[in-house]
């Protein structure tokens, strides 16, 4: 094992599946500046695009048709509305209307939530709760280096389109990688905490701050059961399920809007199939439903916090 970032990580993946076929290509806004050496070793593959998000994902979806495998790299994704028609009208529509005989393998890369540094309205949001109910898609959040890695390796593999969400907190961290190669299945969930009192599930940058709240818990007795979703579609039910059947509580933390987002989603789930187990009401921890502001202050005020799953924690234990 070795120890590397996440952005390394990231790189690494690219490069690999680059060298292992060369279907694969990225595009995107100044990725040859942000990934020289990537840009060294494969100049035709890594193409500077204009600022069109919509032109980058569109043409993505025109490459799959035509046999290749791209990465489109559209930095925000806050911006991801502007490829919604492409995304959603014509990519994961494409392996239903031809019957499987035509895929998009097609990989959306793009950084995703708050900073805490009021980045704005435009660079700070976390919407992909607007593509959970999109069937054909695959939604894809790395909370590690080693998740990140060998989740974009499989989603670069993958027939499906796929959009990738690299959380902008996560960026400088590090973490431990196998030197051999390795990669991820896409909807396998991972307990990052074994526990018996509650089951806490998370993605991302939420996932790091349930952890916290899991270690500042046990110091008082509970003991929290902690589930990196990894991917939001597909969804591992099973592994949420089995949990909350052992620990007879559920509490979800999303950095999205509470409404309409994954955790009640997966609180229906649970509803649906391990209602009986339950002791006590499924609690979501989320952005309460507004806009991530702009200013530094008003931003820490709508984005979960470690303080936060703790006292939602208490109140189902």
């Amino acid at each position: 094992m070795r120890k590397i970032g996440f952005r390394r990580a990231i790189i690494e993946a690219i490069k690999e599946e680059l060298l292992r076929d060369t279907r694969v290509f990225m595009m995107g806004e100044d990725v040859g500046y942000l990934y020289p050496t990537l840009k060294e070793d494969f100049s035709e593959r890594i193409l500077n695009t204009p600022i069109s998000e919509s032109v980058m994902v569109g043409a993505g979806v025109g490459a799959t048709l035509n046999g290749m495998r791209p990465i489109v790299e559209i930095m925000f994704s806050s911006l991801l509305p502007l490829c919604m028609d492409h995304l959603v009208n014509s990519a994961r529509m494409i392996c239903y209307q031809y019957g499987g005989e035509i895929t998009c393998p097609l990989v959306v890369r793009a950084s995703v939530g708050a900073t805490g540094r009021g980045l704005g309205l435009h660079h700070s949001q976390s919407p992909e709760s607007f593509l959970l109910n999109a069937p054909g898609l695959k939604i894809v959040m790395p909370s590690t280096p080693y998740d990140a890695k060998g989740l974009l390796k499989s989603a670069i593999r993958d027939n499906n389109p796929v959009v990738f969400l690299e959380h902008k907190l996560l960026r400088d961290i590090v973490g431990s990688i196998p030197e051999e190669e390795f990669t991820i299945p896409l909807g396998k969930a991972d307990i990052k905490r074994v526990g018996e009192d509650v089951t806490i599930v998370a993605i991302a940058q939420m996932l790091h701050k349930s952890l916290e709240a899991a270690k500042k818990l046990h110091k008082e007795g509970i003991s929290c059961e902690v589930i990196d979703l990894r991917t939001l579609l597909p969804l591992d039910e099973n592994t949420i399920i089995k949990s909350v059947k052992k620990t007879s509580r559920l509490i979800t933390v999303q950095e999205s809007p509470k409404a309409y987002g994954y955790g009640a989603e997966i609180a229906a789930i649970v509803a649906e199939k391990a209602l009986g187990y339950l002791d006590a009401p499924v609690m979501r921890v989320a952005n309460p439903g507004t806009p991530v502001p702009g200013t530094i202050l008003l931003e820490q005020a709508v984005i979960p916090t470690v303080e936060d799953i703790i006292r939602v924690t208490k109140k189902v234990v």
